[in-house]
């Protein structure tokens, strides 16, 4: 018994024979990434990007999103997205939970596809060489992601209790449904339409979502949505660096492999968003005489949301040419037609969700079905011999495909959100009181996020006891003395 080594850390020969040690690695590595994304990434960009006051609030939806996001997919939403079929658009509720499921070889049971229907197979189940633990970790994060996206629409306002309920309702009744249609083996999966990691699933979803409930929420103090400049640039630009890097998982773990497919596609990730931020940038100095370190996070954002639906079935000269898109038309729909739409600008989008993720994600969706290369697309997709329209062939009905497949995303997601929104007001306000926008912070949360304020002063709050001190920096010391 002295010499016994546990199963778990014996050498490979002793390991499962599906157990591809490489693969398990990348694919931790990979959700890791993305998870970082979120937490810090998303929570650092959130609570500096937006007004002072709305620092500690907007970095806290952030945060919260991600654990509850956490228990409900091992609780019930995961196999609702990549479990047994219950619709056509989605899968039967259970938890993730058990170990015999967890350590058993991960396996999508709805996503054996059979050619035209029939019973031959044309592609078998998407079985992947490693745990089913592995699989749920990975799912999660890209769950937890686009709940924190939508977030951005709804800064600066958004009853917090209401948004608490918000997040499980949102990701039971529409991240789900997108998830199983188009990766866990739903009709749009096995009908052919294309989003490599995320396109439609996430940023469209999110983009829709996050447009709609902000008509839902009202919009933000007049004070604010007249100025509501940044708190911190620098922060910003930490926590967009933490999301283009993170990017490198978000699309480089999606083939389920680290396979030749996960490293094109990870190069053209990178390709367009670099692409995008300069296209973006230049677009601001052409007609804003200057670089906005702002505008360059959104294009940098456009690039990654555009590339993510054909990162890798697509060749890198037409990354190049999705980066100049969407570093282009992301920008006139945030800088003219939003100002110029009445609809646009009576619905509060805080962080412009809708140009940066619904817009960018549609346009890489329609932008997919044109580029979609055919030896690529056998790398990846159910359905073979699929290709974009400038391969010609179907490649025509695949950009037809991609249309209806972003219509189908669009149209849940307004109304599920509607309605979970409309269902939620019954209960819980979704706006904070006017009286708590003029404060922020310190009204909701009863915290601020910097300890210096005014000029030069601290405010030191006791909060148990009531006891409120004001204390002035000494001017040459620099030691606090009260006053």
């Amino acid at each position: 018994m002295a010499d016994y080594v546990p199963t778990a850390y014996r050498n490979s020969t002793n390991s499962p024979d599906w157990l591809n040690k490489g693969d398990n690695t990348w694919q931790m590595v990979s959700a890791t990434l993305v998870g970082l994304q979120s937490v810090p990434g998303l929570v650092i960009l959130y609570g500096s990007i937006v007004k002072k006051k709305w620092a500690i609030n907007s970095a806290f939806m952030a945060l919260y999103s991600f654990a509850a996001v956490w228990i409900c997919w091992v609780t019930w939403a995961y196999h609702m997205s990549f479990g047994d079929k219950l619709l056509p658009f989605w899968g039967k509720a259970k938890p993730a939970l058990g170990q015999s499921d967890l350590i058993a070889q991960s396996t999508l049971p709805a996503t054996t596809h059979y050619y035209k229907g029939g019973d031959v197979v044309e592609t078998p189940m998407v079985a992947p060489f490693y745990p089913q633990a592995t699989m749920v970790y990975f799912q999660c994060v890209f769950a937890a992601i686009t709940v924190i996206l939508l977030a951005g629409a709804l800064l600066g306002r958004m009853n917090i209790k209401a948004w608490m309920a918000f997040v499980p309702l949102w990701l039971t009744f529409s991240y789900t449904v997108g998830a199983f249609s188009l990766w866990g083996g739903g009709f749009l999966f096995h009908w052919g339409v294309i989003d490599y990691s995320g396109g439609y699933v996430i940023h469209v979803s999110s983009g829709i979502a996050g447009f709609t409930a902000a008509y839902w929420v009202g919009p933000r103090a007049q004070a604010d949505r007249e100025r509501f400049p940044p708190n911190n640039v620098l922060l910003v630009l930490a926590g967009a660096g933490l999301l283009w890097l993170g990017w490198t998982g978000f699309n480089g773990g999606d083939p389920y492999s680290a396979n030749i497919d996960s490293s094109m596609a990870v190069l053209n990730t990178h390709i367009c968003a670099s692409t995008s931020l300069l296209t973006w940038t230049t677009l601001d100095v052409i007609f804003f005489r200057k670089p906005s370190v702002i505008g360059a996070v959104q294009g940098m954002i456009t690039g990654l949301v555009c590339i993510t639906p054909g990162a890798g079935v697509v060749q890198g000269w037409a990354a190049i040419v999705m980066g100049i898109l969407s570093g282009s038309i992301p920008w006139y729909t945030m800088m003219v037609i939003h100002k110029k739409w009445s609809l646009l600008q009576k619905v509060d989008d805080t962080l412009g969700v809708f140009h940066t993720h619904a817009v960018a994600g549609v346009l890489g969706g329609a932008t997919t079905g044109l580029f979609a290369e055919p030896v690529l697309c056998n790398l990846f997709l159910p359905v073979t011999n699929s290709k974009g329209a400038v391969y010609g062939g179907v490649g025509g009905y695949q950009f037809v495909k991609q249309l209806v497949g972003a219509s189908f995303i669009i149209g849940w997601n307004f109304v599920a959100t509607s309605i979970i929104c409309f269902v939620i007001s019954l209960v819980i306000p979704l706006r904070i009181p006017d009286e708590e926008l003029v404060i922020g912070d310190d009204a909701v949360h009863g915290e601020e996020a910097y300890a210096l304020w005014g000029d030069g002063e601290l405010y030191d709050t006791t909060r148990h006891s009531g006891d409120y001190n004001m204390r002035q920096v000494g001017p040459a010391t620099g030691v606090t003395q009260d006053v």
